[in-house]
């Protein structure tokens, strides 16, 4: 027998009574069967509602040839009546989620004269995968269509069309329909063969924002995010963006060019520290001309001021430069250069002092995990790593 599904009559009702047709164990849960539920299964991209079931928490919902499938954490009494409630938030959330995309979907695919092909509702985000190449432009332009919408409040439409009417009415569906069809409207905006829950009215969404719309497969990913869990996003960006502009001594809306200045500041004193280290480097080198093989150490710096270190002294030192960069603690990183081009042992170098890295053509770099008396011994031991 077709468990009697509650929440297609009343997608609000949170409380509910029911009698229980069967309990199962199974892996440590109870499969539990009622005559009647106001349990949304998972299915069509929405999860399924948990709540709980006399003194069983409800952990999952399946639905399997009509008859749907409570998945508890406690027995329950066959033949037993028991109190059924519903987790209202979850379900809220889902119905907002879902809700909204319809709303974009329907506009979207009006705009593109596309199909929604994926849709996955998920803890955080909402994805959907349509077969249309659309730009991000458009997609901002789908949103404020849909907030106007959501805003104009209008009531959501449930029906189940005769055959007849089914076969001249126009609506979107991933596959051909047969028999009782449920149709999901919300006018000016999307009509649609689906089996969720949703709001009763277009406004109940709050809002949808779009997050991004990225390149997938033929077509486009966009995620969404709708309602409560759009105010949440955004309310948390506007305080990530408030606490930056306080940093910075800006309003919130006007971090970007803050930040720009602070790049194009950057980016110059980088070019003036990579100035004056040069000038060291060019001392350094100076020190060791002519004096053959070298090996260096410097406190812990960047990999590309290593390697500049190491090609500036092998232009004067005449044999190979050795470079290490770090402390025993953390490691070293290195950067050995000849000048003359000549292939060295560095295989040799990473095996004896736990390193990885490599190179050609009289280079090479990488890190070691040695202290630095291992390293200077090696070299003592190894001179220019022949």
């Amino acid at each position: 027998m077709e468990t009697e599904k509650l929440y297609y009559a009343d997608a609000f009702l949170t409380d509910f009574s029911a009698r229980v047709l069967g309990c199962e164990e199974h892996k440590g849960k109870y499969l539990v069967t009622l005559d009647r539920t106001a349990f949304y299964p998972e299915g069509g991209g929405q999860p399924a509602d948990f709540g709980t079931l006399g003194g069983a928490a409800v952990v999952d919902v399946h639905e399997r040839g009509g008859v749907i499938v409570h998945t508890c954490d406690a027995p329950l009494e066959v033949g037993a009546a028991v109190a059924g409630q519903i987790d209202w938030p979850r379900r809220f959330d889902h119905m907002q989620q879902h809700s909204g995309e319809h709303i974009i979907s329907g506009i979207l695919c009006e705009m593109f004269d596309c199909d929604n092909v994926g849709f996955h509702l998920g803890a955080d985000t909402v994805t959907i995968d349509y077969n249309a190449v659309i730009p991000w432009e458009a997609a901002l332009e789908a949103e404020a269509r849909a907030n106007a919408v959501i805003w104009d409040d209008r009531e959501a439409e449930i029906t189940y069309p005769a055959p007849e009417e089914l076969e001249t009415m126009s609506y979107r569906s991933k596959k051909a329909l047969t028999g009782s069809v449920r149709i999901v409207t919300f006018p000016d905006a999307d009509r649609c063969a689906c089996c969720g829950t949703h709001v009763r009215r277009a406004g109940q969404v709050g809002l949808v924002k779009v997050l991004s719309c990225q390149k997938f497969r033929e077509g486009v990913r966009i995620e969404i995010l709708c309602g409560k869990r759009a105010v949440d996003y955004l309310s948390a960006v506007f305080e990530q963006g408030r606490a930056v502009g306080q940093r910075l001594s800006v309003k919130p809306t006007e971090t970007l060019p803050a930040v720009e200045r602070l790049e194009t500041e950057l980016s110059a004193a980088r070019e003036h520290a990579a100035a004056l280290e040069q000038e060291v480097f060019e001392a350094i080198a100076r020190e060791h001309a002519g004096a053959g093989d070298v090996l260096l150490f410097r406190a812990p710096t960047r990999p590309d001021s290593v390697r500049r270190l190491a090609d500036t002294v092998a232009r004067q030192c005449g044999g190979l430069a050795a470079a290490f960069a770090g402390d025993d603690a953390s490691g070293y990183v290195y950067a050995l250069v000849r000048a003359d081009g000549r292939p060295f042992a560095v295989k040799d170098m990473n095996a004896a002092l736990h390193g990885r890295g490599g190179g050609r053509n009289g280079f090479a770099q990488g890190s070691v995990q040695a202290s630095r008396t291992d390293i200077a011994a090696f070299f003592r031991q190894h001179p220019g790593l022949s």
